[in-house]
């Protein structure tokens, strides 16, 4: 009876090892399963990349000086035209401005244009408006004076990078939609005016063309003596 109850308490021994090793294996390995996922998730860093561009505005083609052509008599009259171009590239998504202003060597009562062997003011600024004062858009057509004048105008390859001064609807100036070459004429100004309005990037130039005229009536007073006369202008650009 005696070795009954011993062997009972062996078998009972042995069960119970059995057990316990078995479930600890099983917890061993639930471990193991597990703990590579728990290492993956102890630790995280974000990081960033980053780089910077830069704001590209230049005149790839800069505006040349201008040689006017055309026969002007200092007493009979006539007439000279030239012109200049420019272009301009951007990555501006917005757009540009492009203005223009002319030297006037610090003289507020001064022309544009000036004789460069004594400094003759004889070819005045344009003036359509006969000398009415806070008049300064440009005028549809060219006003004749009994001076000699020194005018320009503005036309660009895409018509919408012009100014809306410098388009007419027909009958006046800063007004419509319409670019008509040599129809809407400016006055030079110490003070910039802006030329072009570019609402878009240019990523390959966008051309823009000044046009300048200096008319000189019949007997023109006061009468322009016989040299050469020069006007310096300067052209800004601006990114939007």
């Amino acid at each position: 009876m005696i070795k009954q109850n011993k062997n009972n308490l062996n078998q009972s021994a042995t069960y119970a090892f059995v057990a316990s090793s078995t479930i600890f294996s099983l917890l061993l390995v639930a471990f193991f399963v597990a703990e590579p996922a728990i290492s993956q998730a102890v630790d995280s860093n974000d990081f960033y990349i980053r780089t910077t561009v830069t704001s590209e505005n230049s005149f790839t083609v800069q505006p040349n000086n201008v040689s006017m052509v055309g026969s002007i008599s200092g007493l009979t009259g006539g007439q000279a035209t030239g012109t200049t171009q420019f272009a301009v590239l951007t990555n501006s998504a917005s757009g540009y401005t492009v203005s223009i202003d002319f030297d006037y060597n610090g003289d507020v009562d001064a022309e544009a244009m000036a004789g460069d062997t004594d400094g003759s003011q004889a070819i005045r600024d344009y003036d359509p408006t006969n000398g009415t004062v806070g008049v300064t858009e440009p005028s549809f057509g060219y006003t004749a004076s009994s001076a000699a004048q020194f005018a320009y105008t503005v036309t660009s390859s895409s018509s919408p990078d012009t100014d809306q001064s410098f388009k007419n609807d027909t009958s006046a100036c800063n007004a419509g939609g319409l670019q008509t070459a040599l129809t809407c004429w400016k006055a030079p100004s110490k003070t910039p005016f802006q030329i072009v309005t570019r609402g878009s990037s240019a990523p390959t130039g966008a051309t823009s063309t000044i046009t300048f005229n200096i008319t000189v009536p019949n007997a023109p007073v006061p009468v322009p003596e016989a040299q050469t006369y020069t006007a310096t202008a300067t052209l800004s650009l601006l990114a939007i």
